[in-house]
């Protein structure tokens, strides 16, 4: 006899509207009361789930930052964040020194008599982040994930993606950005109407010459397009016009180090070498200048401070009004420090006992994905055993690093303009240093107080941060149904990305390595085309049915099988654990009149409760490999039978999807 649980599901269902049938739209049946009465906070763009945690853990993170500030230490990581938030909350002294903290970067620029020492500056620029046409990085080399090599890739524009400068859609934007660029020029460099007039049309002219070279937003996912490995001289030798070996030397560094390159955008950067030797030196100077009051804006007087957001802020996202400036304050810390706040984070916010229950629920995610390959149908054995080998070679990482970032070489004083250029040469120098030295997979992405989690393909790890263990993704004392359905799914989703269209290329010791028989591959694409086409045809509610503004379901592939994946693996994650207690899913107890398979489901839809400006959904639209929040409920649960058959979706129902229209991969 199937065990009944009087205790309620609570918060999961809280904010449901009992109005929607689930069988129609599972997303507003759990979230539909909580989306009509939330109202998105005034300086955020959205508002759930995930910005609910991050909300409270800025908050934590503020009270440890005012209690070093309070003790106003001399030394140690407790000086360096104490001093930074100090610098980042005395808007008193920014505003008196007005734009005078970028004279030593303007005068790099201004004392340039030609392109070679305009190139020079670029480099020194770069090293205290100021970004050009293009940017640079470290990385595990994606063909050899034992060595560190360096990332040249495309930059420099304003606008979130090139498609802005040409599409029609994005028209009203770049409208508002032309608007943008003459009045920062006249706040930060004191220009008349005229001549920041004249200067903003160079630019966006220089802009909009930048972007037509770089590789769309698409392509930059394809690693077949981006897995350029190149020897130093092969590439300078591909991309004329700049002096590519001045920029590098002054930025500090050498040809030993430099040996060998990952070139990500080839085109887009000899495209821009080009564009450099023909352009005339005073419009490269205007654009340079334009890349340093970009950078530095936000560390200025409030009221340059304030024209940046009215653009960044309020056009792009759809934000009301500024955060507070403590909120910025924690974020820019947490940025520069984040390990040495997290450090303290974990301490105060991360009980023990929540990195034993994590370990097990990914033991379980990764057994459920062990018998999900074994029992595919459509995947051959040669190609099956490879995914066992990588299933078997993750490496989870949970809650906070056990070695902790050293930022002892980091300066930070009373100059909040300096500390931040410090707090980049910190990282750029650390970045510098690992080329040539082994690869530390101890290395954290994420700090422990970052409400996320990721894949790393190339060292094949999931990691998950303490601040994204607690409700609704999980809590150590409730239904095991919702917890699988919750971070399980979570969890899945990262173990899923080794097996995306992107993590599939890598093999189980992290290169890139065709590990699948052409057969299996074909009949992977074939799946994968289909969820393309799913994804397509989405538009999000914020916008008309006609709208221009639909999900990229290329753009969004990798994440669209992550998330479905996550949540097929979740679920039978949620068996494995049963049957360690010697039950079935069937045996599963019932709570509020939910079996345990049905609260999976309802979890998991609980997790993607979010509201966004419809500015914030058209940039992300555009840019970002995530599809909207409805999409990654409703798209994925009308792909998995177990969906239909636990709340029996017959035809005609919204989320009824024929079995053989359905994509199933894991």
């Amino acid at each position: 006899m199937t065990e009944t649980h009087t205790d309620s599901l609570g918060p999961v269902l809280e904010g449901a509207d009992s109005a929607v049938r689930i069988q129609d739209d599972l997303f507003h049946a759990i979230n539909g009361t909580w989306l009509a009465t939330q109202e998105i906070p005034s300086d955020l763009s959205s508002y759930g789930s995930f910005m609910k945690l991050h909300v409270e853990a800025e908050q934590q993170v503020h009270e440890i930052i005012e209690e070093l500030v309070a003790l106003a230490p001399a030394e140690g990581e407790a000086q360096q964040i104490a001093s930074f938030f100090r610098s980042w909350m005395d808007t008193e002294t920014a505003n008196a020194r007005g734009a005078s903290p970028l004279d030593s970067d303007l005068a790099l620029v201004a004392t340039a008599s030609d392109k070679a020492e305009l190139a020079a500056a670029v480099g020194q620029l770069l090293a205290s982040g100021v970004g050009t046409f293009f940017s640079f990085g470290v990385d595990s080399d994606l063909n050899d994930p034992n060595r560190n090599i360096a990332f040249l890739s495309q930059s420099g524009i304003g606008l979130p993606d090139e498609a802005y400068y040409r599409e029609p859609q994005h028209a009203e934007v770049l409208a508002a950005y032309k608007a943008f660029v003459p009045k920062m020029l006249s706040l930060v460099f004191g220009l008349s109407a005229d001549d920041a007039a004249a200067e903003a049309a160079t630019i966006i002219d220089v802009e909009a010459a930048i972007a037509a070279h770089h590789m769309n937003v698409v392509d930059t996912r394809d690693l077949d397009k981006v897995n350029n490995p190149m020897q130093w001289s092969a590439f300078t030798g591909s991309a004329p016009g700049f002096d590519w070996d001045g920029a590098v030397a002054a930025a500090g560094l050498t040809e030993e180090k430099l040996a060998d390159v990952l070139v990500l955008n080839p085109d887009a950067l000899s495209g821009s070498a080009r564009l450099w030797a023909e352009l005339p030196l005073e419009k490269l100077k205007s654009y340079t200048r334009w890349r340093i009051a970009v950078a530095y804006s936000k560390y200025l007087t409030e009221e340059i401070d304030q024209a940046f957001f009215d653009f960044y802020g309020r056009t792009l996202t759809g934000a009301e009004e500024q955060k507070e400036r403590w909120k910025r304050g924690v974020q820019l810390v947490n940025g520069a420090l984040g390990e040495a706040i997290g450090k303290l984070y974990v301490q105060r916010h991360f009980p023990p006992e929540y990195k034993a229950k994590m370990e097990q629920l990914v033991a379980d995610l990764l057994q459920a994905y062990r018998e999900s390959i074994t029992q595919l149908d459509w995947m051959g054995e040669e190609t099956k055993k490879k995914a066992l080998e990588k299933v078997d070679s993750f490496d989870p990482k949970i809650g906070y690093p056990e070695k902790w970032q050293d930022y002892s070489a980091m300066k930070i004083g009373d100059d909040l303009v300096e500390n931040v250029r410090q707090a980049t040469r910190f990282e750029f120098n650390r970045d510098i240093a690992k080329l040539g030295a082994p690869v530390d997979r101890s290395e954290w992405l994420m700090s422990p107080q970052t409400v996320n989690a990721y894949y790393k393909p190339t060292w094949n790890e999931i990691v998950f941060p303490a601040a994204i263990l607690q409700f609704p993704f999980f809590d150590p004392n409730r239904d095991d149904a919702l917890n699988y359905g919750g971070i399980g799914a979570v969890i899945g989703h990262e173990i899923g990305h080794g097996f995306d269209d992107q993590g599939s290329k890598y093999s189980a010791d992290g290169s890139l390595n065709n590990w699948w028989t052409d057969e299996d591959r074909t009949e992977f694409e074939k799946r994968t085309k289909a969820l393309v086409e799913q994804y397509d045809a989405y538009i999000p509610g914020e916008f008309e049915p006609d709208s221009p503004h639909h999900v990229q379901g290329a753009l969004t592939l990798g994440e669209n099988i992550g998330d479905l994946g996550g949540l097929t693996i979740g679920l039978k994650a949620y068996g494995i654990a049963l049957r360690r207690e010697g039950k079935t899913l069937a045996d599963a107890p019932v709570i509020d009149g939910y079996t345990g398979v049905q609260r999976v489901f309802l979890s998991y839809a609980r997790i993607w409760q979010e509201k966004r400006r419809p500015e914030i959904m058209q940039t992300l639209l555009a840019t970002d490999p995530h599809s909207p929040a409805e999409f990654r409920c409703n798209g994925v649960v009308k792909n998995v039978d177990a969906f239909a058959e636990a709340f029996d979706v017959k035809p005609g129902d919204e989320l009824y999807l024929p079995p053989e229209e359905r994509v199933r991969i894991w």
